[in-house]
């Protein structure tokens, strides 16, 4: 648990990182930096967006597995990274 700490506060650290959420099996926020209303805002759309990336994958390949959902807007850079059980967001401004 440490050494997970200890990534999620160097990935926090990077410059233009707006916030991380861990995101369980369940699709509950167990770890944010970011606020209740957007924590739950994130955490249920790409949950729901990181299966349907993750079926396509799969459907395409099925030796092959989703590793990082990467969406660039205007606004942001929204990292997904699925791991087991559980999903690593990571918002950032691409800009600062």
């Amino acid at each position: 648990m440490v050494d997970v700490e200890g990534t999620l506060k160097r990935i926090e650290s990077y410059k233009g990182v707006i916030g991380t959420i861990v995101v369980n099996a369940e699709g509950i926020p167990i770890r944010s930096t970011l606020d209740n209303s957007t924590t739950v805002q994130y955490a249920g759309l790409l949950r729901h967006l990181a299966a349907m990336a993750r079926s396509s994958v799969r459907d395409i390949d099925p030796q092959n597995d989703l590793t990082v959902l990467r969406i660039h807007s205007k606004k942001y850079e929204i990292m997904v990274a699925p791991e087991n059980n559980y999903l690593l967001i990571v918002i950032q401004n691409p800009c600062e």
